[in-house]
């Protein structure tokens, strides 16, 4: 930084938006934090920084929501457990057009705008494809200026931060809050009281009718924290409400006057764990009844809150369903249909049929899944014993429906048992995605084939009972996010060529076929690529001081690690790549760098074991003179938002293998796409309906069909037959080679 007399203050020639950022940071810098340029931290810079880009948009925020308020305007809620959004400063000043300004603001005091976008943490909110779907889906409803609001969990703790020691996953705390949080603002007014365990009693009321009260509970306060989301080249800034969980100020009397201080306010201080940590560890007692605390506590804040905003244009519940619509992101909010039935039934006291009407015509379900693991059930015991009047809601829609299936279905007692919203057994447990599918009014899929999947296959008996109800939305990418921002350099190449509306209207990029034999444009893409190339690479070597090629392909593969994923099936490769050079050494071979990156669920021991294969195969092909630079094979730890906005532009090659049938979309293979990879696949997910955009001669797709997967299982698949037929898939197997 500059020493003398100079600052980032405005000039005379400055613009208005100029001025105010300027003389914002310099604000935020001497009055927030009390610092000045002897003292100031690269972190500082960043937070004087994203406080100057947020007070630009106060204003804008406050009248959008004031609008809403004003036009009585029929609102979207997206309930999501996950907003995997990653850095936010570059994303802003991508859609504030704020970003040429910054830097030369900050530049006249030797500041570098990559440096300072660099010291912000990734929010530790969301884990894979799900989170990032839902920070998309942000992004393009406020630049579409839709009323649209997130709801979810202000964690404490990510999931984890993945370490690599001895070629093993090491998972150590991501306390990405430590250092604060500049983009948000708590809102001590908006608090709502959260209820767990009690019991449930009835009474009758003068007229005769039966009411149910919830008492002797245990509650938790739900605290509002927003984060302004704004649109692109518009005024519209939508919001990101996150709950955090916060003791009551009650506890107990009884121990404190036994001189038990500690005693009596520990249960208080373990409430705010609900808020701690996204996925808590579920593979024992505790750590189910924490996962289903934290979802019930965001559903329950989330819908008192969306109801006191209806109440303020509104003085009954009959209009509600007409101006709010609810989407559920997965089984994770399911839990918002009982309770939603809960408020209407025992608070506003509407009779079953109407409050059921309301419910119903206000939820719209999103599937993200077709593995049964991850369709989510949840103990009988459990419930009763946390929200035992949701219990008796379920029971009780669970019989209505079961009723209209005998009825207006089938009397088959082995379909109603299978459609059941109860599953029978030594112990009972509530499918969370059956009451899903009749608690709302549409049911999306993510891709073409995944939709048809989940009519035809995993849920055909609903949709044969509600015909019309499921439809397909395939999943996207905001090309704000996943070109502009992330690959600066070639969003202005074609901005250039075809101009800027492609940002908005990403089928505009077909523009583009008209200079596919310029010469000269070609040549800029390709310098381009190379250049991305090199900032990976030099990534790369500094983090993991392993040199590579930067003229060979960079094969890229980055995801959450499963079986279906089929990483280990990427290694196999490598491990066949790696024995032809050593068996040909002289042969020409076009280099290859194969990268992965993805985290694997704690618990999930197989895909931590392909973590540590991986490396394993890295130590042998890395460190052996015989193949040199024609091939390495690279793991990245601690994969990430803003990992992926390096690795993406720089690949030259997208793994998108999974077995067919078994990856709902996917949007990795969107953004590798979007900044010009070539895709490697299967005919899986939205590689299916990217094929038909694309051109499947410009993929490279292989093997079966997601009927033929189907097919070769019930037929009995035996993968031994397939090794002992293959003579290069044993060599691959039972390698054993030391450098």
């Amino acid at each position: 930084m500059k020493k003398g007399n100079s600052s980032l203050f405005f000039t005379d020639s400055e613009s208005a938006e100029s001025y105010s950022l300027s003389n914002q940071f310099a604000e935020n810098m001497e009055f927030r934090l009390v610092k000045d340029r002897n003292t100031a931290t690269p972190y500082d810079f960043y937070y004087a920084t994203a406080m100057a880009v947020k007070d630009n948009l106060v204003r804008k925020w406050l009248r959008t929501q004031n609008t809403y308020n004003e036009n009585d305007t029929k609102r979207v809620y997206y309930l999501s457990m996950e907003f995997l959004i990653g850095r936010l400063l570059k994303n802003m000043l991508t859609n504030l057009s704020y970003d040429e300004k910054l830097a030369e603001i900050l530049e006249r005091d030797g500041l570098k705008l990559e440096d300072i976008v660099e010291a912000e943490e990734d929010m530790g909110l969301g884990n894979g494809g799900l989170g990032r779907l839902a920070a998309c889906f942000l992004d393009s409803m406020a630049t579409l200026k839709l009323p649209a609001f997130g709801y979810g969990i202000r964690y404490e703790y990510g999931i984890f931060k993945q370490l690599i020691d001895n070629g093993y996953q090491v998972e150590q705390p991501d306390h990405w809050l430590a250092t604060g949080n500049p983009w948000e603002t708590l809102r001590r007014e908006i608090n709502y009281r959260i209820k767990y365990f009690g019991k449930v009693i009835s009474h009758k009321d003068d007229k005769g009718n039966l009411w149910f009260d919830w008492v002797d509970t245990e509650d938790v306060i739900a605290m509002g924290y927003d984060i302004p989301v704004p649109g692109y080249n518009t005024d519209n800034v939508n919001n990101l409400r996150l709950w955090a969980a916060r003791s009551t100020d009650e506890f107990s009397f009884q121990e404190f006057n036994r001189g038990n201080y500690l005693q009596a306010v520990e249960n208080k201080s373990t409430d705010e764990n609900i808020s701690k940590v996204l996925y808590p560890n579920d593979s024992y007692a505790q750590g189910k009844i924490l996962r289903l605390k934290q979802e019930y506590f965001f559903v329950s804040a989330s819908l008192q809150d969306i109801i006191r905003k209806y109440k303020i244009n509104h003085s009954s519940m009959a209009d509600f369903a007409e101006k709010t619509a609810i989407q559920l992101n997965d089984t994770h909010p399911v839990i918002a249909i009982p309770e939603l039935m809960r408020i209407l039934l025992d608070e506003e006291k509407l009779d079953w049929d109407e409050a059921w009407k309301i419910t119903t015509e206000t939820f719209a379900y999103t599937n993200h899944t077709v593995v049964p693991e991850a369709l989510e059930e949840w103990s009988v015991n459990i419930l009763e014993l946390l929200l035992p009047r949701h219990l008796d809601i379920i029971y009780e829609i669970n019989h209505r429906f079961l009723k209209y299936v005998k009825q207006y279905y089938t009397a088959d007692d082995e379909i109603v048992s299978e459609i059941s919203l109860i599953k029978e057994g030594k112990e009972k447990f509530v499918r969370m995605a059956y009451l899903a599918i009749v608690g709302s009014h549409h049911v999306n899929g993510v891709a073409a084939l995944h939709t048809e999947i989940l009519k035809n296959r995993i849920f055909k008996h609903f949709h044969k009972i509600f015909p019309g109800k499921f439809v397909n939305v395939t999943n996207g990418i905001t090309p704000r996010r996943w070109l502009r921002t992330a690959n600066p350099k070639l969003a202005e190449l074609i901005t250039n060529k075809i101009g800027s509306s492609w940002a908005k209207n990403l089928s505009d990029l077909r523009k583009l076929e008209d200079f596919t034999n310029d010469k000269k444009f070609l040549k800029d893409w390709q310098d381009i690529k190379l250049e991305n190339k090199k900032k990976l690479k030099d990534y790369i070597e500094s983090e993991h001081n392993i040199k590579v090629n930067i003229n060979s392909i960079f094969d890229i593969q980055i995801k959450r690690f499963h079986e279906y994923k089929r990483q280990l099936l990427n290694v196999l490769h490598v491990i066949d790549l790696y024995i032809q050079i050593r068996e040909n050494p002289d042969k020409e071979f076009t280099p290859r760098t194969v990268i992965f990156g993805g985290k694997a669920a704690p618990a999930y021991l197989q895909a931590k074991m392909v973590i540590k294969l991986i490396n394993n195969v890295a130590d042998v092909i890395n460190n052996d003179p015989q193949v040199g630079d024609k091939l390495k094979i690279v793991f990245l730890k601690n994969y990430s938002v803003s990992l992926a906005e390096l690795l993406i532009p720089a690949a030259d090659l997208s793994e998108q293998i999974s077995t067919a049938g078994f990856e709902a979309s996917g949007t990795g293979n969107m953004k590798f796409a979007l900044n010009g990879a070539l895709t490697i696949g299967t005919m899986d997910g939205a590689n299916v309906e990217m094929a038909e955009e694309i051109g499947e001669e410009n993929m490279f797709i292989f093997g079966l069909l997601s009927d033929e997967v189907v097919k070769l299982k019930e037929s009995g698949y035996d993968p031994k037959e397939y090794y002992d037929a293959n003579p290069r898939l044993q060599r691959v197997v039972s390698i054993k080679i030391s450098v």
